[in-house]
């Protein structure tokens, strides 16, 4: 089932959801809070056991990502993130997220089919 979104692109692959963000260099023109209710809202109505962001692209992300993955983590969601540029992979190190989260390099395709 592929899930339409606005500020997203999402796809959707069993009891695992992958969020993208087009391919977007910078995530701060994006609200983290509707972003947010958006995922919620998806994991709820899809029974999401893992959230992944495909960050293909971004290289620069806002602090209200890291707690946004950090809130849903909480909530006994694994999450994952795919494709983070060096930039991103250095903030996972850095704030140790890497340590709590599965990073990973993954071809989104064989994952699921995006939204269009």
């Amino acid at each position: 089932m592929t899930i339409r979104s606005e500020r997203l692109k999402v796809y959707e692959a069993g009891p695992t959801t992958v969020v993208g963000f087009g391919g977007r260099v910078i995530v701060d023109d994006i609200s983290v809070a509707d972003c947010r209710d958006e995922i919620l809202q998806i994991v709820q109505s899809h029974d999401a056991k893992v959230v992944a962001f495909d960050l293909t692209g971004v290289r620069l992300i806002p602090s209200g990502l890291l707690g946004l993955m950090a809130s849903l983590r909480h909530m006994d969601l694994s999450i994952r993130v795919y494709n983070p540029s060096p930039e991103v992979r250095e903030v996972l190190s850095v704030t140790m997220f890497d340590r709590l989260i599965e990073v990973r390099e993954v071809d989104v395709r064989e994952v699921g089919t995006p939204s269009p």
